[in-house]
């Protein structure tokens, strides 16, 4: 048995809702695994290593990294988020392969939500769904959501793929231009869509 062969990637854009669509596909019976919680718990089990190479500024109080500083480090220098990436990555796709595998032995499809799929290039899934919102939705939520000035917000939307690029190599588009009765829609027809595609 391999890992990934009934995985379907999730993503997204920031501030495209990926977080509200993985919550509902949840509901409606999909497993999901969960690459941001994973990057979590490897983040607090690598600090050592991370503090080494970025500083203790980047700490709180408690001692723990303290991700919007590390985020104001790494967002606009591609060379130090390289440093992150070949520090987190490897444990995280560990991580996430054995998650995968339990899956599998499951016989039914389920989502790995991650969010930077593209970008990083790390999964060997063959089926995406892209949560898409116009890149101009993506701006406003993401200012109004972070309290961040027009200028981080381009920032952190600049280092991702664009969300276009996306939509057009997706299977399958959840778009979340609306509200929420419209996201909970798309979700149900995606539901669908996915299961047909596995039976």
């Amino acid at each position: 048995m391999k890992p990934f062969e009934r995985a379907v990637a999730l993503t997204g854009g920031i501030a495209t809702g990926k977080s509200t669509a993985a919550a509902i596909l949840s509901m409606l019976g999909f497993r999901i695994i969960d690459a941001d919680t994973i990057a979590h718990r490897m983040l607090e089990l690598h600090t050592p290593e991370i503090v080494r190479e970025f500083g203790e500024g980047i700490l709180d109080k408690t001692g723990a990294i303290e991700r919007k500083r590390l985020g104001a480090i790494v967002f606009g220098d591609p060379e130090a988020r390289a440093r992150l990436e070949a520090i987190l990555h490897p444990p995280i796709r560990e991580e996430i392969e054995r998650e995968s595998l339990r899956q599998e032995r499951l016989g039914k499809p389920y989502l790995i939500d991650i969010p930077l799929f593209y970008e990083t290039g790390h999964y060997p899934i063959e089926r995406v769904t892209v949560v898409y919102a116009p890149r101009q939705t993506q701006l406003e939520r993401l200012i109004k959501r972070d309290g961040l000035s027009q200028e981080e917000a381009l920032l952190r939307l600049e280092a991702q793929l664009d969300i276009e690029t996306k939509r057009s190599r997706a299977d399958w588009v959840i778009n979340n231009s609306g509200d929420l009765r419209q996201l909970q829609r798309e979700c149900e027809r995606i539901r669908e869509e996915i299961l047909k595609a596995f039976s």
